[in-house]
């Protein structure tokens, strides 16, 4: 088996991103009950971090750092599909 550490994750509308930088992948239904994460993604919009990558109403937001930037991506994809992407093993050569 050949691991290579640059792996990515497909987000939706042909954005990736790599799958190191992801700090946690959130259901938009089950967590935006919660008030610190509606005031989380209302200050990262404000701030301009939040990246939307689906022309319909969001069913996950991923949390990602890199080089000390925190960015919100607002995916069409359900946090279940995502969470199956990148815990899926590596592909075989």
């Amino acid at each position: 088996m050949i691991w290579c550490s640059d792996m990515f994750l497909y987000l939706g509308q042909n954005v990736v991103v790599p799958q190191k930088t992801v700090i946690g992948i959130f259901d938009m239904d089950n967590t935006t009950g919660s008030r610190a994460t509606r005031e989380f993604l209302k200050e990262a919009e404000k701030a301009g971090r939040v990246i939307s990558v689906t022309g319909e109403l969001p069913n996950s937001f991923v949390v990602c750092e890199e080089h000390g930037d925190t960015s919100v991506y607002l995916s069409q994809l359900s946090s279940n599909t995502l969470l199956k992407r990148i815990s899926a093993p590596p592909f075989d050569s």
